[in-house]
């Protein structure tokens, strides 16, 4: 992100739209909260607000200097621009979208103070009320008692589901970066590599065309019914042995904070018996037939219902995967995102529509055999699913 991505009029059309949330929800203010600081999850909305990433990683815990380290904040007022809150005194301020940025040392008091500057009184949207520590929502709350706090967590990100052209752009970019990285992966563990060396192999592709990763979960042989052998930092640094069934997903936000999640699954260093065949090509097939049927308007929960349906035909048992994801993909953007395509996380009022990004995935187990995942990206268009993640779906 050496400079901006995006225009100054495509962060003025985001800020609209937020606000037409916002009026929706007859609020003439809103207080959207985002943490940076080399974690991704959170980042999303005060991102796609300003354009601001913080890295003040390592110092979370408060201390005499400062408080709510890693956290900003967007405050939104009808009829006005949006007014960034940081504890970043040297932000990259050519990055930023708008002119209004101040910093503190504690960005919770900040908010606060900014308020009662602003004689802000009465319904005041609170966006991230799953993502503020209970410290410093008691100390934003004690700040302001003029001010009756309305939780609205999705005043951004309905805004979000559906991405702009030049969003788009970007998300086919990151798509690229992100299977060059998983065929890498794939590639590694075939030619007898660890799953450390293979992981290796992947970030260097992803790393070298600008993307950053967020984890590399990787399984194989005795452990592959676990999503990850190692949760840590996702791969082990044992190699999967001939005839072993290993399974990869590379992901991050690739590309200006866009993520991709592309998802493999091979048998290494031997022929596939006709079990583990049957089991990898059984959820490749699922996984495809899912994206072919996706058109815009289509509820989303209906896909679900085909994928329970689809599973049960096969008689797939679960994994770890399956128990920890009861889902058959997800919206994709800056993290992942909703609608969720499941019959147990699903809003059943969700459908897709024309411009959203989703990750169509499959996880599916046989005792004795092992397990297999795959995961596609796909652009929701006119015509249906554009799938933009490239790695092979079967070796």
């Amino acid at each position: 992100m050496s400079q901006r991505y995006f225009s100054r009029q495509e962060y003025e059309q985001r800020w609209h739209k937020v606000h037409e949330q916002m009026r929706s929800r007859d609020l003439q203010v809103a207080v959207v909260w985002g943490r940076s600081g080399g974690t991704y999850d959170r980042a999303g909305d005060v991102l796609y607000l300003t354009n601001y990433y913080g890295n003040n990683s390592g110092q979370g815990y408060d201390n005499p200097h400062t408080r709510c380290r890693a956290f900003s904040a967007v405050l939104l007022q009808l009829g006005e621009e949006p007014e960034l809150l940081i504890d970043d005194s040297w932000p990259r301020r050519d990055l930023i979208a708008t002119e209004r940025i101040s910093w503190s040392r504690n960005p919770s008091l900040a908010v606060a103070r900014e308020l009662r500057a602003r004689n802000v009184r009465d319904r005041v949207g609170l966006c991230g009320t799953d993502l503020l520590p209970m410290k410093y929502w008691r100390e934003l709350e004690h700040e302001t008692p003029q001010i009756t706090w309305v939780p609205v967590d999705d005043v951004v990100l309905q805004v979000r589901k559906v991405k702009s052209a030049r969003e788009l752009s970007a998300v086919r970019e990151a798509a690229r970066i992100a299977s060059d990285g998983c065929t890498a992966m794939i590639e590694g563990l075939l030619s007898g590599k660890s799953e450390a060396a293979a992981a290796a192999d992947a970030a260097s592709e992803v790393v070298r065309n600008g993307g950053a990763i967020h984890m590399i979960p990787c399984s194989h042989g005795a452990l592959i019914e676990y999503f990850a052998a190692n949760p840590l930092p996702g791969y082990s640094s044992s190699t999967p042995q001939p005839g072993d069934i290993a399974r990869a997903f590379v992901y991050g936000p690739m590309f200006q904070g866009y993520y991709s999640d592309p998802g493999r699954t091979v048998v290494v260093g031997a022929p596939m018996t006709a079990a583990q065949r049957e089991l990898i090509h059984t959820g490749a097939a699922i996984c495809e037939t899912l994206l072919a049927a996706i058109r815009p308007g289509m509820p989303v929960l209906e896909l679900a219902r085909m994928g329970d349906q689809r599973i049960a035909e096969v008689g797939g048992e679960k994994d770890q995967a399956a128990e920890k994801f009861p889902l058959y993909g997800h919206g994709l953007g800056l993290f992942f995102e909703k609608p969720y395509i499941s019959t147990l996380m699903g809003d059943p009022e969700d459908v897709f529509l024309e411009g959203m990004v989703v990750g169509v995935e499959v996880f599916v187990g046989r005792h004795g055999v092992g397990s297999a995942g795959f995961e596609q990206n796909a652009i929701i268009t006119h015509a249906g699913a554009e799938v933009i993640t490239t790695t092979p779906m079967l070796w």
